[in-house]
């Protein structure tokens, strides 16, 4: 589990430190912020995945992505008595993200690149990247630190050199995960590999999950949910067959999901009170289809580390959305779980949870704040230094 998330000139996220808890609920005006999170944790999620340069320039490059304010904001700029300007930078150019989890920390720094004369001078380059037990950075604490082109990693009281020609555009986990020379690489690669995220279910009349699709074990529904109908059959037979079925119940009472299959393709049928016949997908209403798809991947026999669920409200009615706030807080005791809401209902369905994390976030100045975070509230947290 993560216990605390640290993000750095990241768009309005200028300087950031979370506290998590098993379950958590981001919440917050449109323009607070929301959106930057949720993107700032899948970036860091592709260090893992060997992405993290392409996923910058996907967003328009780390010109785009830096915050785009002052370097240092005085308190005459806060309480409105200046305006709000810059000045010479004092600091390098760096966008930062981290965490500290339950085993392992990680914290990475992406920077300007050296001059050369590549066609790809304008890529980002990865500075230093540090993985650390405990709960924050320490010298005493480090097991692996990345400066620029060299690694090394902790052997005893000792420190043995991994490596001295690393690629600036890639992370330590694409190029030192190694279970002889760096195991606590590839140990923190793959647990990050396993967060899950879903924010893409498509439920309109074409959506992938309407129609019948040839069938294998799916115990990870998909991102597009286009397995829907293998997920829950492979829920039926490894999972939860009870809590699945309540949960259909819970949403629409007196109801019942059937697969039905034909040769090798698997579809869903609807059984509502009061019909003669099942519904087929393809007659669902968008809120059923999308409902439905929550059930799955909520159910999932592998667990995730972490799930985050984006809007999980999207196109749901608002007499679901208790029904949804207790089927989240059921996956969370399971895997740590990350909500993005800005639904009135389903926030106040999990705000009357206790397990639950509220961050509610705001704008100050256009920078990203935590609401009603003073600075000593904030957890503790260092940043490797260049």
């Amino acid at each position: 589990m993560l216990n605390t998330l640290a993000i750095a000139n990241y768009r309005s996220l200028r300087s950031l430190t979370l506290r998590l808890g098993r379950l958590n609920l981001i919440t917050g005006a449109n323009g607070s912020g929301k959106s930057n999170l949720y993107r700032a944790l899948r970036l860091l999620a592709e260090t893992a995945q060997g992405g993290v340069i392409s996923a910058l320039a996907r967003e328009g490059g780390l010109s785009s992505t830096l915050w785009a304010g002052p370097e240092n904001i005085t308190s005459a700029m806060q309480r409105g008595e200046m305006p709000v300007q810059g000045g010479p930078r004092q600091q390098p150019v760096a966008l930062k993200l981290g965490f500290a989890g339950e085993d392992f920390g990680y914290a990475i720094d992406l920077g300007l690149p050296t001059p050369s004369s590549s066609a790809f001078h304008r890529d980002p380059e990865i500075k230093r990247e540090v993985i650390w037990s405990g709960p924050f950075l320490r010298p005493s604490n480090t097991l692996v630190d990345r400066h620029g082109a060299v690694a090394r990693v902790r052997d005893g009281k000792h420190w043995r050199v991994a490596a001295e020609h690393l690629n600036g555009f890639e992370s330590i986990f694409s190029q030192l995960a190694d279970p002889e020379r760096a195991a606590e690489v590839l140990s923190l690669r793959e647990s990050i590999r396993g967060w899950r995220f879903y924010d893409h279910f498509r439920s309109d009349a074409e959506a992938p999950a309407r129609r019948a699709q040839t069938g294998t074990r799916t115990p990870v529904l998909s991102h597009d949910g286009h397995d829907l109908a293998a997920a829950w059959q492979t829920i039926r037979e490894i999972g939860d067959a009870r809590a699945l079925d309540h949960a259909v119940e819970d949403a629409f009472p007196g109801a019942e999901v059937q697969v039905a299959i034909d040769d090798e393709r698997f579809s869903l049928r609807f059984n509502q009170h009061g019909l003669l016949r099942p519904l087929e997908a393809t007659e669902w209403s968008d809120g059923t289809l999308r409902y439905l798809l929550w059930i799955a991947a909520l159910h999932t026999p592998r667990p995730p580390p972490l799930m985050v669920l984006n809007e999980p409200e999207t196109s749901l009615h608002p007499d679901l959305l208790p029904a949804l706030a207790r089927l989240i807080v059921k996956a969370s005791q399971r895997s740590q779980v990350w909500v993005v809401s800005h639904a009135p209902r389903l926030i106040a369905a999990l705000e009357s949870m206790p397990e639950c994390n509220i961050i509610h976030l705001e704008k100050d100045l256009s920078q990203t704040k935590i609401a009603g975070q003073r600075l000593l509230d904030e957890p503790a947290w260092h940043w490797p230094e260049r």
